[in-house]
């Protein structure tokens, strides 16, 4: 069964960096999409910007090519992409001295309609695009601005970048966006957690014994080498996408599911971590950087080698974090993540505590703590690891099995990708899914103590081989505790 699809109101969506790699791969086709999808009203526009001199017939070829590339030939109908290119036109823009900015005022002035600016650019740029937007009257009362991570690098440069923008758009107007909020089984934790009976009265320090988050990558550099080198996995992939899916994890219930309701008990979860500083780090932080290795079959090079030059750059992160509250005292969160390692896989994992006696005796075989795991790429759904009877004769024997809900095997149809469902909700008006103001500044507050801690004590990044699960120390964190990282197939 297929959800029914409301369509929006009219809307012009401009894409600064429309002839980038974000407008290439995620939000042509992913506007794409919500065409065939039928989600568009009239007379709604898309408008690519950057500062390539190019015509309108030369946009939507780049359009084409992007869809073409990156949507499978069975959603791609010749009439529903004849609508969406007729859709778009183009104006050659200057982010920095401000030319173009007339002409862009021009092809929306005669327009009454919500007006979504994103800027699918560099951080460094958001500013001076900003700032123009309001010296050339193109911020409206229905006007929505988009910004990507990295909000900063760190909490100064975060504040300095929320106060420009915020001079500019107001705080209902400002889409902070984090595409792992808009992964289908992110919001799912919401459904679980809040929807049954079952999960929320065993959601605390009493039953769960500790939660692992791991966001696993299997890929390098790629094109991403000059603003990588300068971030690190801490800065690039903690700070922000993995402190969120904590905040899910940990967050009290909100009143409702509008936007503040809940990103209140979110900002909660981010002052409450414990502080990670001094001599605290290297106990409970990990630093790593791939060296030559294989993936995906074949040999790797590792880090300096890809990058070309030294760099002490960490590309792999694990860190042991506590949540100083009444519901979590004790209970340790493990996060992970890292390039190059054994296999793309995010995921989630509650492990609640031993059974408190075992009747079985040993003949039955080693009783397993119940499993919650929730995956969030590939394959997304959700499994619950129970303990059971071997079937057969012989006497009580037990294993482990998962009860398994795949997405893909639950659901008819296609779902949507993350920017589909995002950007829908910056045109609705939607702020649920994005980042506050507070909440970005209350997580570089916790991540600040990290990165000082490392540049002081000079935590080095340890070596480890591409294709592998990170550090050995990565393991050592969690074993030390007497736990062991979930390593999923």
């Amino acid at each position: 069964m297929t959800s029914q699809i409301i369509p929006v109101d009219p809307f012009d969506f401009i894409i600064f960096g429309g002839t980038g790699d974000l407008s290439e791969r995620k939000l042509l086709p992913a506007l794409y999409h919500r065409q065939r999808d039928h989600q568009f009203s009239e007379p709604t526009r898309i408008i690519g910007a950057s500062r390539t001199k190019m015509e309108d017939k030369e946009f939507r070829a780049f359009a084409k090519k992007a869809i073409s590339d990156h949507v499978k030939p069975e959603y791609i109908e010749e009439a529903e992409l004849k609508k969406f290119l007729d859709r778009l036109s183009y104006v050659a823009i200057d982010a920095k001295s401000g030319d173009g900015f007339a002409e862009l005022k021009k092809s929306v002035a005669d327009s009454k309609r919500i007006r979504v600016f994103y800027l699918a650019v560099a951080p460094s740029l958001f500013g001076d695009i900003s700032d123009h937007l309001k010296e050339h009257k193109l911020v409206t009362a229905d006007s929505r601005i988009v910004v990507e991570k990295p909000i900063g690098r760190d909490l100064e440069s975060a504040k300095a970048l929320n106060d420009i923008i915020g001079d500019d758009f107001g705080e209902h107007q400002i889409f902070r966006i984090d595409h792992y909020l808009g992964k289908e089984t992110v919001q799912n934790l919401m459904a679980l957690r809040f929807a049954n009976a079952l999960y929320e009265p065993l959601w605390n320090s009493a039953n769960i014994d500790h939660v692992q988050i791991t966001v696993a990558e299997t890929v390098g550099l790629e094109d991403r080498v000059t603003y990588y080198d300068k971030a690190g996995a801490l800065r690039d992939m903690v700070q922000n996408h993995m402190l969120q899916l904590l905040c899910l994890v940990a967050m009290e219930a909100p009143a409702s599911m509008e936007a503040n309701a809940v990103r209140d008990e979110k900002l909660k979860v981010l002052n409450a971590l414990k502080r990670v500083n001094g001599n605290e780090a290297p106990k409970h932080t990990v630093r790593g950087q791939y060296r030559a290795g294989a993936s995906a079959g074949g040999p790797v090079k590792g880090y300096i080698e890809e990058l070309g030059s030294e760099s002490t750059t960490e590309t792999f992160v694990a860190i042991k974090a506590e949540i100083a509250n009444w519901r979590w005292a004790g209970v340790p969160f493990y996060l992970r993540t890292g390039k190059r390692l054994a296999s793309r896989v995010s995921e989630i994992v509650i492990e609640f505590k031993p059974i408190p006696h075992s009747i079985f005796g040993e003949s039955a075989g080693p009783i397993f703590n119940n499993q919650l795991v929730i995956r969030l790429q590939p394959d997304e759904g959700v499994k619950q690891f129970i303990m059971i009877k071997d079937p057969g004769p012989g006497g009580m024997r037990l294993r482990q099995i998962p009860l398994d809900m795949s997405f893909a095997q639950s659901f008819d149809g296609r779902a949507p990708d993350a920017y589909e469902r995002l950007i829908m909700d910056v045109v609705r008006g939607n702020q649920t899914l994005f980042m506050r103001r507070d909440e970005v500044e209350a997580a570089w507050k916790w991540i600040d103590p990290i990165q000082h801690a490392w540049e002081a004590s000079r935590q080095e990044a340890q070596g480890y081989t591409a294709g592998t699960w990170g550090p050995s120390a990565s393991i050592a964190l969690i074993e030390r505790d007497g736990r062991t990282w979930h390593e999923s197939n």
